[in-house]
C-alpha cells in the first residue's frame, strides 16, 4: 500500500478520519466534532463480520473438494489466494468444465477490486511500511467494509486488524474442515454450499449501493452475468458482467449532457445570450 504522511480526505487532527466520501476533499473539521465511538464497539463490529464470514470457508472448502481439487490444492487456495468470490469463481468454473486458463482469469479480474481497496485503505491506515505486506494480504470486502465507516485512524486500525486476523484463521481452519468432511456430505452439489460466499458477499454489499448509479450498475452486471451464463464458457459471463459500469457511466452522461442540435459551438452562443438577457432584466427597476 502506498505511504502518504498527508492523506487526502484527512481532517487534519491527528487519528482524524474525513466523514466525507472517498475522492473528495472535505472541509477540515475539529476532532471533538467527529462522533466517538470506543474500542470496544469497534472490536466487536469486526469480531461479527469476521467470524460470520469466516464460517463461509467451510462452504469453499466442501466445494473445492466436490470440484476435483486436492486437500493441499484446496488449502493453499485459502492460505494464499485469501478471497472468497475468486476462489468460488475458480472452482466453479472448473467444475463446470471451464478452461482452466479462463477460470483462472476471471478469479483474478474479481481480485483486482482488492487493489482499489488497498488505495483508498492505504490512505486510512497509514501503516508502517514493514507492514504493509502483511496488511496487504488481508484487504479485502469484509475488511473494507469495516474499516471505511470508522471515525478514526485509531479505530480503524483496530476493526481492520480484528476483521482481517478473525476471518483469515477462521476461513482457513473452516475451508480445511470442509475439504476433510467433503466425502461425509455424499454429492456436494445437492447441498449448495456454493452459493454461500456469493450470498454473504451480496448482503455485505447492497448497503453499499446508495445511489442510483449503483444500484443500476450492479442490477445491470447481474442482468449480464445471467443472460451470457448459458451461452458462453464458465468464467467469462463474470468478466463480461463489468462492462456493466461503462455502459452506465455513457448513458448517464448522455443524459446529463442532453441533447444539442445546434453543434457545441451554436449552444455555447444561445446560452450566453440567454444570460445576457437575463442580467438585463435584473438591473431593470
Amino acid at each position: 500500500m502506498a505511504e502518504q504522511t498527508a492523506p487526502p480526505g484527512s481532517t487534519g487532527a491527528p487519528g482524524a478520519i474525513s466523514p466525507g466520501p472517498p475522492g473528495r476533499r472535505a472541509e477540515a473539521l475539529p476532532a471533538e466534532a467527529l462522533p466517538d465511538k470506543p474500542d470496544a464497539a469497534v472490536v466487536r463490529d469486526a469480531l461479527g463480520v469476521g467470524i460470520a464470514v469466516g464460517l463461509s470457508g467451510f462452504a469453499f472448502g466442501v466445494t473445492s473438494a466436490g470440484s476435483g481439487l486436492s486437500l493441499l490444492q484446496t488449502c493453499v487456495l485459502s492460505l494464499l489466494v485469501f478471497t472468497g468470490a475468486s476462489q468460488f469463481a475458480l472452482v466453479g468454473a472448473l467444475a463446470a468444465g471451464g478452461n482452466p486458463y479462463t477460470a483462472a482469469a476471471g478469479a483474478f479480474f474479481l481480485g483486482v477490486r482488492n487493489a482499489f481497496y488497498g488505495l483508498r485503505l492505504s490512505q486510512l491506515l497509514a501503516l508502517p511500511r514493514a507492514v504493509r505486506p502483511f496488511a496487504a494480504h488481508w484487504v479485502i470486502d469484509e475488511t473494507t467494509a469495516v474499516t471505511l465507516p470508522q471515525p478514526t485512524r485509531r479505530a480503524a486500525r483496530i476493526g481492520f486488524t480484528v476483521t482481517g486476523l478473525t476471518l483469515y484463521m477462521l476461513w482457513n481452519l473452516t475451508t480445511l474442515v470442509g475439504a476433510l468432511g467433503a466425502e461425509a456430505l455424499g454429492d456436494t452439489d445437492a447441498w449448495g454450499l456454493d452459493a454461500a460466499s456469493p450470498a454473504v458477499f451480496l448482503a455485505l454489499l447492497a448497503p453499499m449501493l446508495k445511489s442510483t448509479i449503483e444500484r443500476v450498475t450492479a442490477g445491470l452486471a447481474v442482468l449480464l452475468a445471467l443472460t451470457l451464463l448459458p451461452v458462453l464458457p464458465a468464467g467469462v459471463p463474470v468478466l463480461l458482467s463489468a462492462l456493466a459500469a461503462p455502459v452506465v457511466l455513457f448513458l448517464m452522461g448522455r443524459t446529463e449532457r442532453g441533447p444539442n442540435p445546434e453543434g457545441p459551438e451554436d449552444g455555447v452562443a444561445t446560452r450566453q445570450e440567454k444570460t445576457a438577457q437575463q442580467e438585463k432584466e435584473e438591473r431593470r427597476p
